[in-house]
């Protein structure tokens, strides 16, 4: 169970990274006037897988008795670290397609919110409140 506690700690600050990057990246295409290429999208692919497996992860932690050192209330690291983000991207794959000619740029903006909200559930995660 160690390793899965380590893996979940570890993907607890690349799921944020991803999302900062995936956002860096748009709202860098929108300020040199070009739309981000083929590496943004394979970005945005890897980030959504990695933060599905942090998910499962967690899930496997919670029903193996695990909790998350907040000081708060413990289901705000749940809804931070994944039902939130979840729904950001599910807005994000729906707007992008009417977002005529800045499908990425509809994807920075939610990269930009899920990462306060994957931020936020690593601070819960780790007991910072």
């Amino acid at each position: 169970m160690d390793v899965v506690v380590r893996a979940h700690e570890v993907l607890g600050f690349v799921v944020p990274a991803g999302f900062l990057a995936m956002a860096g990246w748009a709202f860098g295409g929108l300020l040199l006037d070009r739309a981000p290429g083929d590496g943004f999208w394979r970005l945005v692919a890897a980030v959504q897988v990695v933060l599905g497996v942090q998910i499962v992860l967690g899930g496997v932690l919670f029903l193996a008795g695990h909790r998350p050192h907040s000081n708060g209330p413990g289901w705000l690291h749940y809804a931070y670290g994944g039902l939130f983000p979840i729904i950001v991207l599910v807005y994000a794959h729906r707007f992008a397609h009417r977002a005529r000619g800045l499908p990425w740029l509809v994807f920075g903006i939610a990269a930009l919110i899920a990462f306060g909200l994957t931020f936020r559930a690593m601070q819960t995660g780790l007991g910072i409140d």
